[in-house]
């Protein structure tokens, strides 16, 4: 398997992952039926999103790291960064 293929089926399998638990938590929800608990299953959602992101921007970044110039590829971590910062 090439190094291309593994870092797409990643981050392709980390964002099945996500959605995977994006929508249990919302069957949660629906199961307590009570705010107080969907807002803390929100806040649980609201952590996990962010790592997700990094984790699928870091995977990415790994498997271009033979294909880009050093600076090209520092740019895109920047971009990245930049992303992650501006969701906070």
């Amino acid at each position: 398997m090439t190094t291309e293929l593994r870092a797409v089926l990643t981050m392709a399998l980390l964002r099945l992952i996500a959605g995977t638990i994006e929508i249990s938590a919302g069957l949660l929800m629906l199961k307590f039926g009570r705010v107080q608990t969907a807002l803390k299953i929100n806040s649980m959602l609201g952590l996990i999103g962010p790592i997700i992101l990094t984790l699928v921007g870091a995977v990415g970044l790994i498997g271009l790291s033979s294909e880009l110039s050093w600076s090209r590829l520092v740019l895109t971590a920047l971009g990245v960064l930049l992303i992650f910062l501006g969701t906070r």
